[in-house]
């Protein structure tokens, strides 16, 4: 499973390596939506939330979907800026059908939902597609996607205040401590791309990123097989230092691409019973299985939904999340009429880090 970026003719100023902050504010918001992808950094998680205001903490709940199992675009700029400022001001400059259709795309938890043509702005079909699959998300999400479509201007306006809170209440003061190191690796690429070319800084930016032998392809291994090209636009790389283990690829049509990568060390994992590891071995060993859990690493799903997304039949589907359930790498929420299952993130560590990074990207 791979994503390619068509990068035939680039010229190698066109790979960009930029530091942006409202990319690695969105990879906190991610940490403080889902600490268990991220055990290193669950102790600052922690004191955040304790520290939040009441108010606060309500918005980052109401809105998370846009954070939460993947980025919503406009988050991760093509363009870096120097400020969060800046870079809230560029996303102001998308028009509404653009950014509803990026902010649908994750609230209602599909890689394979577009919002495009037609706009559920101005489409009753569309519409009334986008907030079913928000209803079988949840409550919550059905809720943000009502508000979306009815007042883009408002959500959109309450979303970038949102931002802004953060930054006074922990951006500012973690901005602080790893723009830093987000400038030592950015040297260390734009030498690596000057000196040695294209390969050697995509070497460096990741194992799961690597340059055709061609030269004119970028491959990615991903959740998926996907495609996209960077002709005329050229492609983005931004460290992060709160993102590991993810490798964010933003390569949706409209949007030029852009890849988020992690720079801080992994944490050692601890060593679990043989017997266990080879039950849990044996249940990732079917290439189906692993997507479905490569899914689920996303966020809650239900059977329907894993069925549509990788285009089985339930009964498969139900057959293979039994075996993951046995070896003790699922677990499940009942939600009205629907079954949700969600990756164990705490087991799933015990398997060593090298796997946790490779579900997760």
């Amino acid at each position: 499973m791979t994503l390619r970026i068509d990068i035939t003719g680039l010229p190698a100023e066109r790979l960009r390596f930029a530091a942006s902050p409202l990319a690695e504010l969105t990879a906190m918001l991610h940490v403080l939506a889902e600490p268990g992808h991220h055990p290193r950094l669950a102790g600052w998680a922690g004191e955040v939330w304790s520290g939040l205001r009441p108010e606060l903490a309500e918005r980052l709940r109401e809105a998370e979907f846009l954070w939460r199992s993947s980025r919503a675009d406009f988050l991760v700029p093509a363009r870096p800026r120097q400020t969060l400022a800046e870079e809230l001001d560029d996303v102001d400059r998308i028009d509404d059908e653009t950014y509803v259709a990026a902010a649908l795309t994750t609230t209602c938890g599909s890689n394979r939902v577009h919002f495009a043509a037609p706009s559920p702005l101005s489409d009753a079909t569309a519409r009334e597609r986008a907030l079913d699959l928000a209803q079988a998300r949840g409550a919550l999400q059905e809720a943000f996607a009502e508000r979306l479509l009815a007042d883009p201007a408002a959500v959109r306006a309450r979303v970038r205040h949102t931002l802004e809170q953060c930054a006074e209440a922990f951006f500012d003061a973690a901005w602080a401590r790893v723009s830093v190191r987000l400038a030592t690796d950015l040297r260390l690429k734009n030498d690596l791309l000057k000196r040695q070319g294209i390969g050697a800084a995509l070497s460096s930016v990741s194992g799961a990123v690597t340059l055709a032998s061609d030269g004119d392809c970028i491959i990615v291994d991903k959740l998926q097989d996907n495609a996209t090209a960077a002709h005329g636009t050229g492609v983005t790389f931004i460290p992060s230092d709160f993102g590991r283990p993810h490798l964010v690829v933003i390569h949706a049509p409209g949007w030029q691409p852009v890849v988020q990568y992690p720079v801080a060390e992994p944490s050692p994992s601890e060593p679990v019973p043989l017997e266990t590891v080879t039950l849990r071995l044996e249940a990732l060993a079917h290439p189906v299985r692993m997507r479905l859990l490569r899914t689920l690493a996303r966020g809650p799903h239900t059977t329907g939904e894993l069925a549509h997304a990788w285009e089985l039949s339930p009964p498969e589907v139900s057959r293979h999340l039994a075996v993951l359930r046995r070896a003790g790498l699922l677990t499940t929420r009942r939600r009205g009429r629907y079954v949700h299952y969600t990756l164990n993130l705490p087991e799933m560590t015990t398997l060593g880090t090298d796997l946790l990074a490779a579900v997760l990207r």
